[in-house]
């Protein structure tokens, strides 16, 4: 019963992560944003450019690698998808600046997606050219399933020109299986992920032990190629066997990687063990998806949340 109930809130805080009008009302409400915010603060790295700087510039002297993504996505007008890109400029010119160590994550939608092909790659190139000037990665998010082939376009497009650009695999999916050959045989980066959008039963298997092999199927040959890559997750299983992988193959340019806020304690203990370790950090006001996200992950953490609130 328990397993249940954690399932449908599971499932209630994946749907109020992606309905835009509960999203609007939060960001328009001063006093609900206020409030809410306070349980946010766990997991992103501020509001403003200057405020994830410092995050990050904290982190770095902890001896972590950071990716950074400033929060948004299905942005429908070009105008929106311009500023954002100019937002991942500044960032860019930030960590050349301030000589982080930091790398840019970025969703597609945020830049133009949902608008057209043409403004994305455009918007994308711009950002890969900025960042490329201080040797910063660019790392391409995956978002639904719906927008899946546009993105692995994009992604191989993009790459041609610009090496410094990377992208997310999800393993739940069942086309995974052709992607991850393709994409494993370009010079760009991957980051693994299990993946977390809901999607139509036929295209992504469930959490469990099926798909913990999988994705350590996959991980293991990033290693074992010691292609450029990030084992991005929080369960400590994945990341147990994954040092298995790295004593075994010797790697060097990998990372073990988990978002800022979550089971940051284990990753500390796989740094001090002197592994690569990097932390997701994610900036700006639009963190309503984002948190949702993470309680839907765990949905206890709502308690947790509860707790910064109120504390």
């Amino acid at each position: 019963m328990d397993k249940d109930i954690l399932r449908l809130g599971s499932e209630a805080l994946k749907k109020a992560a992606l309905n835009e009008d509960a999203k609007n009302f939060v960001l328009q409400n001063e006093s609900l944003f206020t409030v809410l915010k306070k349980a946010a603060n766990r997991y992103i790295g501020g509001e403003t450019l200057s405020e994830a700087v410092l995050s990050i510039k904290q982190l770095n002297d902890k001896g972590y690698v950071v990716t950074t993504d400033f929060m948004g996505e299905s942005i429908r007008n070009e105008g929106e998808a311009n500023q954002a890109t100019d937002e991942f400029i500044a960032f860019a010119q930030a960590v050349k600046h301030e000589t982080l160590n930091s790398s840019v994550s970025l969703d597609l939608s945020h830049i133009g997606l949902l608008v057209s092909h043409d403004l994305t790659k455009h918007n994308l190139q711009s950002i890969c050219i900025e960042a490329a000037t201080s040797n910063q990665e660019v790392i391409i998010s995956m978002e639904g399933t719906d927008r899946t082939d546009q993105i692995l376009d994009i992604y191989r497009e993009t790459l041609k020109t610009h090496p410094n650009l990377g992208i997310t695999i999800q393993a739940y999916l069942h086309r995974t299986k052709d992607d991850f050959k393709e994409i494993l045989g370009l010079p760009g980066s991957i980051r693994l992920v299990k993946g977390a959008y809901d999607t139509p039963k036929n295209l992504s298997m469930p959490r469990g032990n099926q798909l913990d092999e999988i994705y350590l199927h996959y991980a293991e040959q990033l290693l074992a190629k010691n292609h450029k890559c990030a084992i991005a997750s929080h369960d400590e299983k994945i990341h147990t066997e994954t040092v298995k992988f790295i004593d075994k193959y010797q790697p060097t340019d990998y990372v073990l990687e988990r978002l800022l806020g979550i089971c940051n304690e284990e990753l500390q203990s796989y740094k001090d063990r002197g592994y690569n370790c990097r932390i997701y950090v994610v900036y700006g006001k639009e963190w309503y998806l984002y948190v949702c996200n993470r309680w839907a992950e765990y949905p206890l953490n709502l308690f947790r949340g509860l707790a910064d609130i109120v504390g």
